[in-house]
């Protein structure tokens, strides 16, 4: 006990801000001395001292290896008088919700001593303060939170030292009590008995800074949750919206498969893969890029209504709106074309805004976004020339003047890159995909099917039954991101197999293109065109045996496919990035 009184001595000067800060976490309307009992000496503070604690920096590596080393030494007290500071359980019989829910009727001084009324919780103490004979903590659990009311009189033993003693912000803690509310009204537990559950070692952010610095948060994603709980909400409607998807395609007759993550050829879309080496079959193995394929098969072998809700994985770029995994559903159904797709698309976007909103209008960002049905359904085309005024219907196949219309309309523009990428493309379709993604895909705010893609940037969909040159595919899109991506499937496998070749040959030029501009630096490849691209052979072989005509949400070139649950999160959780969505996004590693 003495080594811990000379501990707290030598690191007091730079620990106290902490103390102060713990000790108001949650409640700032008296300014009253304050009892704080680190190990067994006694320090007081003064109001004055509490609010300067308030514009404090967070804590410092240094204060928090010296907090950490005194609670350690708490670890030890407490295993001394024969306790376990890492419980094996605690019998809950509530939880806080439930307690505000069932005593809201409670009037203020009331307090309830029947034995139904004994109740037990267990949860993380997010504050605390101590006025002599009576402590006062604020316990948090995944429902929300609610006071405990220590008061020495009616806690056995010598449990209101130990509490004031061994008990810090952080603690998980259970307590059992009866019911009481306050003078002022709070609903609390009136504690007859706790213990810790598990000792927290490391101090929690300053509750007026908070978890400030994005990076971290994203890193310790748990710690975030601790000290932003509005944080833990988005993955709770993250879970409703995964479970509203569920509901409305099993309710349509759609039965949920699994397909292989592990798989001989990355097929499905042209993205770079994740590449990993199978010990005892000797050979390279990839990460899924695409649920496509493998989902067809189950249509070859006499399913109609198939689903996955999976992980995909992309060897590619990271930011605000692209992880290299993430979380798509892709849907097909035998004997229906992308029409189908476009009134399903509704059907599982509405009723995941009405699961957690209760409503189909909704802020994203400050813009109002209405979900009510039916949904703008418009050409690329036309898009394209509402909003460029470059009418790609009049240059037929000629590359070359469809690139001179485009440079004289839209140059002024353009910077340096986007103009490369104009003058890269390699067919008129393609050319006009980029003037697309350019200009008209930031201002598709508002839910939006864009119809008919070129046939050279969808090698999967069935060619368009009136329109040579296009395919029957829609991609939607709402706050100008792209939520989902389908098709009517392409079924004839001797066409399939001659745009998959054509693919490769393209994907081949690119790489040529790349190793001759000397554009691969240091031994690092060029992340979009070095990887390799094959053929599926046996989904070739599948579609010989005949695949009926059918739609799907499915791949989309280039990072999602199928319908991006993780951008559909941020949409209805108002999050401006993936990472937000994410619980534990992957990152750059740390300097």
């Amino acid at each position: 006990m003495v080594e811990a009184v000379k501990l707290l001595n030598l690191t007091w000067q730079p620990l106290k801000n902490h103390f102060f800060h713990c000790s108001t976490y949650a409640f700032r309307r008296k300014p009253r001395t304050l009892l704080i009992r680190a190990s067994s000496s006694t320090t007081a503070a003064s109001g004055r001292n509490r609010r300067s604690s308030a514009s404090s920096p967070a804590t410092s590596t240094s204060d928090r290896e010296a907090i950490r080393a005194i609670r350690l030494k708490k670890v030890e007290e407490i295993k001394s008088k024969g306790l376990n500071p890492y419980a094996y359980e605690w019998n809950k019989t509530h939880s806080a919700q439930q307690l505000q829910d069932i005593y809201k009727d409670l009037e203020n001084g009331e307090e309830t001593n029947s034995e139904n009324d004994h109740v037990s919780i267990a949860g993380r103490i997010i504050a605390r303060r101590a006025f002599g004979k009576l402590a006062f903590l604020t316990l948090r659990d995944d429902s929300g939170t609610i006071q405990l009311y220590c008061e020495k009189e009616r806690l056995v033993d010598d449990q209101f030292e130990q509490l004031k003693a061994h008990v810090d912000i952080g603690d998980i803690l259970g307590a059992k009590g009866t019911i009481k509310r306050t003078e002022k009204g709070e609903l609390s537990v009136c504690v007859l008995s706790f213990a810790i559950l598990t000792k927290s070692l490391l101090p929690l952010p300053d509750k007026y800074h908070g978890l400030t610095d994005i990076d971290k948060r994203y890193r310790q994603r748990y710690v975030d949750m601790i000290a932003n709980p509005d944080v833990a909400d988005v993955f709770r409607k993250r879970a409703k919206i995964v479970s509203g998807i569920r509901r409305t395609m099993d309710s349509l007759g759609y039965v949920e498969v699994e397909t292989p993550v592990l798989q001989g050829a990355a097929g499905g879309a042209e993205a770079r893969p994740f590449v990993t080496y199978h010990n005892s079959l000797g050979r390279d193995l990839y990460l899924r890029i695409a649920t496509e394929l493998h989902l067809k098969r189950m249509l070859v072998g006499g399913f109609e209504k198939v689903y996955e809700i999976g992980r995909i994985f992309r060897n590619e770029g990271i930011s605000t709106r692209h992880n290299p995994e993430f979380t798509t559903i892709e849907m097909y159904e035998a004997y229906s074309d992308y029409q189908s797709m476009m009134n399903l698309a509704e059907e599982i976007v509405t009723q995941c805004a009405l699961a957690v909103h209760g409503k189909l209008t909704i802020d994203y960002q400050g813009v109002e976004i209405c979900l009510e049905k039916p949904w703008r359904r418009e050409t690329m085309h036309n898009l394209v020339k509402e909003i460029s005024g470059i009418d790609f219907n009049e240059f037929g196949n000629d590359l070359e003047v469809a690139k001179q219309a485009t440079l004289s309309s839209v140059e002024n523009n353009l910077d340096s890159k986007d103009k490369a990428s104009i003058e890269a493309c390699q067919s008129v379709g393609h050319l006009l995909s980029e003037v697309f993604e350019l200009f008209v895909e930031p201002k598709l705010i508002q839910p939006t099917f864009v119809l008919d893609y070129p046939i050279e940037i969808s090698p999967l969909a069935k060619p368009h039954r009136r329109s040579t040159g296009l395919t029957e595919r829609f991609e939607l899109f709402i706050c100008g991101r792209e939520l989902g991506n389908a098709f009517s499937e392409l079924t004839d496998p001797i066409d399939q197999r001659r745009r998959l070749e054509d693919q490769v040959k393209q994907h081949e030029k690119k790489r040529a293109a790349v190793s001759a501009n000397g554009d691969k630096k240091e031994g690092i490849e060029n992340d979009d065109d070095s990887y390799e691209v094959t053929l599926d052979e046996d989904f070739l072989t599948a579609l010989e045996y005949g695949m009926p005509p059918a739609s799907g949400m499915l791949l989309r070139v280039y990072y999602f496919q199928g319908l991006g649950i993780d951008r559909l999160v941020m949409l209805l959780t108002n999050s401006p990035g993936i990472r937000d969505v994410i619980p534990f996004p992957v990152l750059k590693v740390q300097q």
